[in-house]
């Protein structure tokens, strides 16, 4: 299993391709959504999805910025806060949607 620092249990919602919930990013193990832990160093994010070995991640270099909403990638939050991460990867722009509380402060 791969380890990363203080994780926290979150949901990962998927990643979008120019930010169309319809298009979705299937590469590096993005596609499936699922529960699991997340965390950060000085270089990247990481979310780790069960049962998987090794996490998504996303580079902070890669990152071009940060939104918020209830919804992502096609699926309703659940009233929750969507942390929705902006990057770029293989020429696309993408998205990936994370719920990492349930406390929207």
């Amino acid at each position: 299993m791969y380890s990363f620092p203080e994780t926290n249990e979150g949901f990962y919602m998927g990643t979008d391709i120019d930010g169309k919930w319809w298009k979705r990013y299937k590469k590096e193990g993005f596609f499936a959504r699922g529960n699991g832990r997340y965390g950060y160093d000085n270089s990247a994010f990481y979310f780790y999805k069960y049962p998987k070995d090794k996490p998504i991640v996303i580079p902070f270099e890669d990152i071009v910025g940060f939104e918020t909403g209830t919804w992502h990638a096609g699926r309703w939050g659940a009233g929750l806060l969507v942390l929705k991460i902006i990057w770029k990867n293989d020429s696309y722009l993408l998205g990936s949607g994370f719920i990492l509380s349930k406390n929207k402060d």
